[in-house]
């Protein structure tokens, strides 16, 4: 064993720098494993895949060798990705300043989110007088924006505590990288963004988020500049979410809300320096108007579908025509206008860049790539995504020289990491599969229920609601309802609302954190939710004993992305189903079935109400998948195994 080896094992030893800095530390085989095998892909710059199942402690499993790798003689960069800025700011403000206690390290660990999450002074002077752009709520936000403006050191909106997270007044006094002056900006010395990248590139180790790594990635491909400094590891946690992300920036988008914002900013330098050119404020407001029209001709409810088919159609086609003569127009007066000022100049360089991307988003005709929409209330964005970027990826890899980790709990289909693998081009990577150290036998229950109707049946959402009932009532509450359509969860929840007397906590009427807050404070509450609380939620204890998950988590066959995947699979002689939709759909389920036991202290109840699990052959990989629980048909065996955990807990 090499030194930088024997250093790894004894800080998880039971003398070791963990057990020192934990109370109640006790070593575990599979994270000293784990961490053995990070620490020599660090060493030999090499790939390395590991899913580590629920309580192995993967967080520490790569810290600590990355800690432990850094040398003031041979000065390194580590970059950490994680899947959400929650987990982000767990690693940043509770992980590793524990780690850096524990191994008396004086590394340099910097935080860095997407521009999005700086307040841009430039943008908050500009906007401050423009009384007649902003609603009352806007205004009021606003103000409380200015007076955080004054004593905040980071600049980073998550301080602002008392501002939604959904506050309209963001956009105004945050940039994109499309209004951002750069250099140009007279508040460029002074500027968050560029203040938290600097300490990025003088730092040890970096905290990210894979949508600003592959942003950055992305970026770097087309010569721009270098976001995350060149780093010699790479680190992904929640490695699961990677190949649909990598994917969406080695591609292209664009979005109505750019020209939206573009005549936002051109309106704003009319009024408030360029008043003698009347034609900036007409060209920028009927570009207003016809994005407003494009966005009218789809659905009302946000949707995502194939844009190469809606083009096909007359209506689309006439009104996509329409918004390029506009930002023609628009274009041509502010091309009129350059040189007067910084505001201006930028407003003509989004024009270019905006009508580049048009001319991407007709030519639907292109090889080997997906074209889909997707629609928010307001805005409707285009979308040319590559069917695969094992290639992109794979060379950037190897081109890097670095080592690179991959890790969640959920990579593996069947014990079998090939959908990962192939997705992103690591068929060379070392690969470990490391199972959770709690005993599901004893700890959980697993149950799919018997004679449920089908998904489509009318009656579905009643029969759902009907077998929760004994559910929450043996649970007392501390139930998770998760589903794989809003339509399915409002229905059910609506039946609930006048059947049981346990406070309801529904995705929707609130802020995600707020709702997680509530269920954990109010001790019976029943919380309904869909996509995003399958994965990245963290509830211990009896606070939560049950788990309801209403059918496989298939995605919609009208998928766009999905669709173009399963046809170049096809044309490749593959088998969609196979390769693409049932791998999804088992690390999805793995996912929410990971909600429920996070603690070797947990007990609780799994129930997976589709039958499919145990009449479809496929369902055999399911199972196979998730942990090794005691199996039941039975709700009422499962609502006994329920009341017989309040019985221990009295």
């Amino acid at each position: 064993m090499n030194k930088g080896a024997s250093q790894v094992s004894h800080a998880f030893s039971e003398t070791g720098a963990l057990a020192k800095a934990i109370q109640g530390f006790s070593p575990r085989q599979a994270q000293t494993d784990m961490a053995l095998d990070v620490a020599e892909a660090i060493d030999n710059q090499s790939s390395l895949i590991v899913e580590a199942g629920t309580g192995t402690g993967k967080t520490f499993a790569y810290l600590i060798p990355a800690f432990l790798s850094l040398n003031p003689k041979k000065p390194k960069k580590i970059v950490v990705s994680t899947g959400t800025k929650n987990l982000q700011e767990q690693l940043f403000h509770k992980d590793i300043p524990l780690i850096k206690k524990a191994l008396a390290s004086n590394a340099q660990v910097a935080l860095l989110k997407g521009r999005s999450n700086y307040l841009c002074n430039y943008r908050l002077a500009q906007y401050q007088d423009s009384r007649g752009q902003l609603d009352a709520q806007m205004l009021q936000d606003l103000v409380k924006v200015k007076t955080w403006a004054n004593g905040t050191q980071s600049g980073d909106i998550g301080e602002l505590v008392n501002v939604s997270e959904d506050s309209s007044i963001f956009p105004f006094v945050t940039s994109t990288l499309d209004n951002c002056l750069a250099r140009d900006c007279p508040d460029y010395e002074a500027c968050h963004l560029v203040r938290a990248r600097q300490k990025a590139s003088d730092a040890d180790i970096i905290v990210v988020n894979h949508h600003l790594f592959f942003a950055d990635m992305a970026l770097k491909d087309t010569g721009f500049g270098e976001l995350i400094p060149k780093a010699q590891v790479m680190i992904f946690d929640e490695a699961h979410q990677i190949g649909d992300i990598a994917s969406e920036y080695f591609g292209e988008a664009f979005s109505s809300k750019q020209l939206v914002d573009l005549c936002t900013d051109v309106l704003q330098v009319h009024r408030s320096s360029l008043t003698d050119v009347k034609q900036l404020g007409r060209a920028a407001e009927k570009l207003q108007k016809t994005c407003q029209e494009f966005r009218l001709l789809f659905n009302y409810d946000p949707e995502r579908g194939n844009w190469r088919e809606k083009y096909k159609l007359p209506q689309f086609q006439q009104k996509f025509a329409n918004l390029k003569i506009d930002l023609d127009f628009l274009y041509q007066v502010i091309k009129l206008c350059v040189s007067r000022n910084e505001a201006i100049d930028n407003c003509f360089d989004r024009a270019v860049n905006l009508l580049a991307q048009y001319e991407v988003m007709a030519n639907v005709e292109a090889f080997g790539m997906s074209f889909w929409y997707e629609t928010t209330p307001r805005s409707v964005t285009l979308h040319q995504t590559p069917l695969t970027v094992s290639d992109k990826f794979n060379t950037v890899v190897k081109e890097s020289g670095a080592g690179w980790i991959f890790t969640s709990a959920t990579l593996a289909v069947d014990n079998s990491f090939d959908h990962f693998s192939q997705h992103l081009g690591l068929q060379g990577a070392k690969q470990l599969m490391l199972d959770s150290p709690f005993d599901y036998q004893a700890q959980s229950r697993l149950v799919v229920p018997r004679y449920l109707p089908q998904a489509n049946d009318k009656n579905r959402a009643l029969k759902l609601a009907e077998l929760a009932e004994p559910l929450i009532k043996a649970s007392k509450g501390a139930c998770f309802m998760l589903f794989t359509s809003y339509r399915v969860m409002n229905q059910v929840a609506e039946i609930l609302a006048t059947s049981i007397d346990n406070p309801l906590l529904v995705q929707g009427q609130m802020a995600k954190r707020k709702l997680l807050e509530q269920f954990i404070e109010e001790d019976s509450a029943v919380l309904l939710a869909t996509a995003s609380f399958w994965e990245g939620i963290d509830v211990r204890g009896d606070k939560l004993t049950c788990v309801i998950i209403d059918k496989l988590p298939f995605a919609s066959p009208d998928d766009p992305l999905l669709q173009a995947r399963c046809e170049d699979a096809r044309r490749q002689g593959g088998e969609p189903f196979t390769q693409i939709q049932l791998p999804q759909a088992v690390i999805a389920l793995k996912q929410g079935v990971g909600r429920l036991i996070r603690d070797v202290s947990d007990r609780g109840v799994m129930v997976i109400c589709d039958d499919r699990l145990v009449n479809k052959p496929y369902g055999e990989t399911f199972l196979k998948s998730l942990p090794d629980m005691k199996r039941s048909r039975d709700i009422s065996k499962a609502a006994n195994f329920l009341e017989s955990l309040e019985s221990l807990k009295e």
